[in-house]
């Protein structure tokens, strides 16, 4: 009977407002084939939800900056000038990715980094020509989601899972677009669940498949064997920028929250705790009796946190019944609350286990950023689409750029270069410039792991 409710208040979640997703069964039977004189295929399982997914392309404008010296020559400088005012003023950017349709009445979800900074979008439907226009509903850049609207009736919504049922050793299924080739599928199996620290975005719950996802795959479908939804394709793990059998999907679960938030308000507000946390490493797992959890190691001023009675060294390992195994988790609960939200926080201090009730405050997604700034020998910038065009950055690819190192700096000295993307720092993902400050002030007196991208690999640098 409680299941029963459960179920059915869950359900009603769902389906409030009156955003209706095409739910798929709960608890579906996991089986292996045993008869060995039939043909396995998933061709009618898997053919509605290829025709859910879109191809999206988009354009975007990006003005050159022409910063050129005429120089000395024997004849007038008036001959030179007429040639530089000829030179192209700005350059027209078209790049593909994937969609999958969540509604009859053309709500499309992708990832943001498909259609951020985009001036025009255009969708395809599958096995079709027509081109529809598209606007951008909410964009949210701290999961790589976004949802756009296209203006059509009676589409094809693809079924969606509970990610949560999803195993490693699952089949599954990437539906998309690489390479602007046309919809295409590829097969694999879960490979792990729950993949983190990746330094691609905010919030790091991954599927991770052998499945090929490839260039234009992003914004796609993860589907299991029935068809059904359960991540979508985001990011590749690669050296060479092709396919070397890691691909991440964010989960359908956290893909069916986010949108719901974008389709009715635009945007995704977050809870706020206002803390700085660390995992129970080696060193101090002899200090705690709980093994896994995560530790306050800083906590802001007039914060939830600091209201409500949190401390430093302060071990969280349960919030409102869900338990807290690391750092990255306790992050994702808490951003999936939303703000004025009150939680119940089981933690452990001085080896004794204690409860404090608190009430998060509102994150501002909208933080203001410095464009531009000089830190302990690096000229870092906040990337721009002019600053992906001229150092080849993808669009995919997120954090703080270096543009200049002092000669002689430690920078220098460890191995960093012009065009690294600092993704990381420690445990916290980049953003802004504001970003590296605080957490460069905050491991001033110790050695800080940082992570960068460079052309599509992610290398590790100690700066002490």
């Amino acid at each position: 009977m409680k299941k029963t409710i459960f179920l059915l208040v869950w359900a009603l979640s769902l389906f409030s407002n009156e955003i209706n997703f095409n739910i798929a069964s709960k608890n579906p039977t996991h089986i292996m084939p045993t008869d060995n004189t039939e043909v396995l295929s998933f061709h009618n399982a898997i053919k509605n939800a290829v025709k859910s997914v879109v191809n999206i392309s988009t354009k975007t404008t990006i003005k050159i900056t022409k910063n050129f010296a005429i120089p000395d020559l024997p004849f007038p400088k008036e001959f030179m000038e007429p040639l530089l005012k000829s030179l192209p003023h700005s350059k027209s950017l078209k790049a593909l990715g994937s969609g999958v349709i969540l509604t009859k009445d053309g709500y499309i979800v992708t990832n943001s980094h498909v259609v951020h900074g985009a001036d025009e979008i255009k969708v395809t439907l599958p096995h079709s020509k027509k081109e529809y226009k598209a606007k951008i509903v909410g964009i949210d850049s701290d999961s790589d989601l976004a949802v756009i609207k296209v203006n059509a009736k009676n589409l094809i919504p693809i079924k969606i899972a509970n990610s949560k049922d999803s195993l490693v050793g699952d089949v599954v299924f990437a539906i998309g677009n690489p390479f602007g080739v046309g919809e295409t599928v590829t097969s694999g199996i879960i490979s792990a669940l729950n993949k983190n620290r990746v330094g691609l975005n905010q919030y790091e719950n991954f599927i991770q498949t052998d499945a090929s996802i490839n260039p234009g795959n992003s914004g796609g479908a993860l589907v299991d064997s029935r068809g059904a939804l359960i991540g979508i394709n985001s990011a590749i793990i690669s050296k060479s920028g092709g396919n070397n059998g890691v691909g991440l999907a964010i989960p359908a679960n956290m893909v069916i929250n986010i949108t719901k938030k974008l389709i009715e308000k635009g945007k995704v507000d977050r809870g706020y705790m206002g803390i700085s946390i660390s995992d129970v490493t080696k060193n101090l797992s002899s200090i705690y009796n709980h093994k896994s959890g995560a530790v306050i190691v800083d906590i802001e001023k007039n914060s939830p946190a600091s209201k409500y009675g949190l401390k430093r060294g302060d071990l969280i390992y349960e919030i409102n019944g869900q338990v807290i195994s690391d750092a990255p988790s306790l992050k994702s609960v808490i951003g999936s609350l939303s703000p004025k939200t009150s939680i119940s926080i089981k933690l452990e201090r001085n080896k004794k286990n204690i409860i404090i009730n608190a009430v998060l405050a509102s994150k501002d997604n909208e933080l203001k950023c410095s464009s531009n700034q000089n830190l302990d020998g690096l000229n870092l910038s906040s990337l721009t689409n002019e600053l992906r065009y001229q150092y080849r950055i993808p669009r995919d690819v997120n954090g703080i750029l270096i543009t200049d190192i002092k000669p002689q700096s430690k920078a220098e000295e460890i191995g960093l270069q012009v065009g690294d993307v600092i993704i990381q720092i420690e445990d916290k993902s980049v953003k802004c410039i504001e970003d590296i400050k605080n957490l460069f002030s905050q491991y001033q007196n110790q050695p800080k792991r940082v992570y960068v991208n460079r052309y599509g690999e992610i290398l590790m640098f100690v700066i002490k």
